[in-house]
């Protein structure tokens, strides 16, 4: 009775298998046991033998017992290949339900390791398995995941499509998208012919969610005719944010005139100079300016009272050369100020026409690097849209809050 109970707690997924002897040791629980089958398949060439070749005992971890670790000690056989061109001359028995080629796992255990990698990916699902005494690492859990069978991907009914940068500025790609689920589908590239051909080896697609891209449009013609085209919400806000944009350049002419230029809106110079930002000033707030201003204080304190420069070093906890500079800054706005402010820019020649092309609209940072390019300027575009960036701020363009809009703002 005890030993059908055994048999049955250990081995109720396989058969032939005899349970032998089970032994405890601490939190160890060792399970002896041995394959009865009398044949097996060759896993080369599917060849099923009769023939014994040796016998060899295999070591496999299985789900613990009473929060003890066990292993079982399953005695396995080799069989010969009886086909002589078979490449495999001799190969080892599998037990369905327990073992599986090149494992050191019972497939129950596998399948349960398989489970908490997927629900805890690797260092939350290593420290599960330590507790559940079936230790492994995160690793291990990372190839269980990687090994898995992938699924056949269904076609979606709605089928977002859009191109993305692999090298921004050189080589795109076509991403696809189950609208409905939020999950990617594939990742051809951005080729009508490649985009077109997907859509036809997936029929199914009802509904084609892009932007006016001439070439999507195209490609779902041909390979989904009767689809509909829409677009999402964040193309058309910048559909419309680039129409508005078009338009208020093209009339420009008919604008009134901008109201002259107050404290809070002021006009950009024509010399080329601009308003130096906040950072370029001294820190007013921030844990660095309140800081520096104690210290200065702390510092012009003691020094009334005629300490001198070391001892006040030793008192602050600072530096020498701290207390030196904190000593010699009769304020200490002396002291937040940037080490860059005042410094000659790259940009300074190109200025004045930036400002000229501001005036006119164009408050690209793109568009105005390639224009100042062709003529001569030498510098980077990350130089252009900073100092683009820096007109917007002081300036307030209306045409750059209507290119930024997006959805929910």
């Amino acid at each position: 009775m005890a030993d059908a109970l055994l048999q049955d707690l250990w081995f109720h997924r396989a058969d032939d298998v005899v349970l032998d002897t089970i032994a405890i040791r601490d939190e160890l629980v060792t399970v002896q046991a041995a394959a009865t089958t009398g044949r097996a398949e060759c896993p080369a060439c599917g060849t099923t033998s009769t023939r014994v070749h040796s016998r060899y005992v295999r070591r496999l971890d299985d789900t613990a017992a009473g929060r003890r670790r066990v292993v079982i000690e399953l005695q396995v056989r080799r069989f010969r290949c009886r086909q002589q061109a078979c490449p495999q001359a001799t190969f080892a028995e599998q037990v369905p339900g327990l073992t599986f080629r090149h494992g050191r796992r019972s497939q129950g255990l596998q399948t349960a390791l398989q489970q908490v990698a997927l629900m805890l990916a690797g260092r939350a699902g290593a420290r599960l398995a330590d507790a559940l005494a079936a230790p492994v690492s995160r690793s291990t859990l990372l190839r269980l995941i990687r090994a898995l069978p992938e699924s056949a991907p269904t076609t979606p009914r709605v089928l977002g499509v859009d191109e993305f940068a692999l090298r921004k500025g050189h080589v795109y790609a076509t991403i696809l998208v189950d609208v409905e689920t939020r999950r990617p589908v594939d990742l051809p590239d951005r080729t009508v012919e490649t985009v077109a051909r997907w859509l036809t080896e997936h029929p199914g697609v009802q509904v084609i969610c892009r932007d006016r891209s001439a070439s999507y449009a195209e490609a779902g013609r041909l390979g989904a005719p009767d689809a509909i085209h829409v677009a999402d919400r964040w193309h058309i806000w910048k559909n419309l944010a680039e129409a508005v944009e078009k338009t208020v350049v093209h009339h420009r002419a008919l604008l009134d005139e901008p109201p002259a230029a107050t404290a809070d809106h002021p006009a950009p110079p024509a010399d080329g100079s601009l308003p130096a930002p906040n950072e370029a000033g001294p820190r007013r707030t921030g844990r660095l300016s309140d800081r520096i201003r104690e210290q200065h204080v702390a510092v012009h304190a003691l020094l009334e009272t005629g300490i001198a420069l070391r001892e006040i070093a030793r008192r602050l906890g600072l530096a020498r050369n701290t207390v030196r500079r904190l000593a010699h800054a009769a304020d200490p706005d002396e002291l937040l100020v940037g080490k860059w402010t005042g410094r000659a820019s790259i940009l300074d020649p190109y200025k004045p026409y930036i400002h000229q092309r501001w005036a006119q609209g164009c408050t690209v940072g793109r568009r105005l690097f390639e224009e100042l390019q062709e003529r001569g300027y030498p510098g980077g575009e990350q130089v252009v849209k900073a100092y683009v960036r820096r007109l917007r701020e002081a300036f307030h363009s209306p045409i750059r809050l209507a290119g930024r809009l997006r959805p929910g703002t």
